[in-house]
């Protein structure tokens, strides 16, 4: 950690990134768009502007793909192979990698610096991974599912990526954004632009911002 404290703020999450800690805005959980809204709304967005995202907005994304929804039992948005939850999320911005905490609905720096050049490229060149405002990445440490469920238990972590990256998705559209998820990728090169642990994969990015030319 770089000694910056922690940030509380409603403003836009690179303004907030001089802390090493960020406490998010409460997510929304009782108004918004219906379902039904959401998923006519989901479209693969390619290009984006230039507006970065707020911490609401960030927030209420990580919210929708991990964030604690029952604080008796600690149980998330994203079902889970018995509670187990291999999944670890973090937001990419240009002023560096910050890693979602659900139990406290915050972020904490992983690094300083823009990767997400160095990710696309590891992204095989895919421009939305540069141009994105914001990349999440959803990185998994299959052991935490395996150690009950054995071999079974990967099958297990693929399929909650895909009900977390799916909540984003559908988030961003509530949210009026565009998000693109990006599977084609070096995992080797992935995990070490990200500066993944031991023991952590990467299994899916997905580059969300504001639509170019959409209001």
């Amino acid at each position: 950690m770089l000694g910056r404290g922690t940030a509380k703020t409603a403003g836009r999450l690179a303004g907030a990134a001089v802390a090493d800690r960020i406490q998010l805005p409460p997510p929304r959980e009782h108004d918004g768009p219906p379902l039904a809204l959401a998923l006519a709304r989901r479209r693969s967005v390619r290009e984006f502007s230039a507006r970065e995202l707020s911490l609401t907005e960030v927030g209420q994304l990580l919210w929708a793909a991990q964030g604690v929804t029952d604080r008796a039992t600690g149980l998330r948005a994203a079902p889970s192979a018995g509670a187990l939850y291999p999944l670890e999320l973090d937001a990419v911005i240009h002023a560096g990698v910050f890693r979602y905490q659900p139990e406290s609905h915050g972020l904490v720096r992983r690094g300083d610096e823009d990767v997400r050049p160095a990710l696309s490229r590891a992204a095989l060149g895919q421009d939305p991974v540069a141009a994105a405002p914001c990349v999440f990445s959803i990185a998994a440490v299959p052991a935490r599912t395996t150690r009950k469920y054995g071999a079974r238990g990967v099958r297990y972590v693929h399929i909650e990526a895909g009900h977390a990256a799916q909540n984003i998705l559908l988030a961003a559209g509530a949210l009026g954004l565009g998000a693109v998820p990006v599977g084609a990728f070096d995992d080797d090169a992935v995990a070490q632009v990200l500066q993944l642990a031991r023991g952590e994969e990467p299994l899916y990015l997905i580059a969300v911002g504001p639509a170019r030319g959409r209001a």
